[in-house]
């Protein structure tokens, strides 16, 4: 398999976008972070970019890659959206999810839920700041790199698709 921009391209963004997940599950596994509802939405999109670009890079023709590289660029645009709606709650400047709030009805549970519960510790708030460098929240970060990785990658599918 010959490293052509067709392939290195993709093989990029599947690099970059696994190691955004990398870094996810170590705060949660390593360091001991708990991720809210919205944090694991964030993970989503780069799940579905690690198939699609690595079914660019392994398995489809020079000129369906093209198309899987953008394809790329709009589900990290889906998920710049998903971290900027997290950095908007984190920041109160709009509600979160019902589900982000951390408070629970416990009349609505079961006894087995109950337990569970009592056992893991409340779930993790959406709209509290679990972590942050220079004053930017993991949900932050997420969102420059994911939207700078859109960039890149509808560039150069952009690029690709016109003959040199």
């Amino acid at each position: 398999m010959t490293m052509t921009p067709d392939r290195l391209f993709p093989l990029l963004v599947f690099l970059c976008s696994g190691a955004l997940l990398l870094g996810a599950l170590a705060f949660q596994y390593i360091g001991g972070l708990a991720p809210c509802p919205l944090c694991l939405w964030q993970r989503y999109p780069h799940v579905a970019v690690l198939v699609v670009a690595g079914i660019a890079v392994l398995f489809a023709p020079p000129r369906a890659r093209v198309w899987l590289l953008a394809l790329c660029g709009v589900i990290l645009l889906v998920g710049a959206g998903i971290a900027m709606f997290h950095v908007g709650v984190e920041q109160k400047w709009w509600e979160g999810l019902p589900t982000c709030s951390g408070a629970v009805d416990m009349t609505k549970l079961s006894p087995e839920e109950m337990r569970k519960m009592i056992m893991t510790g409340p779930p993790a708030r959406c709209d509290a700041v679990a972590w942050s460098l220079f004053g930017i929240s993991m949900a932050g970060y997420n969102f420059l790199i994911s939207l700078a990785l859109a960039v890149f990658a509808l560039r150069a599918a952009l690029r690709l698709r016109r003959p040199a």
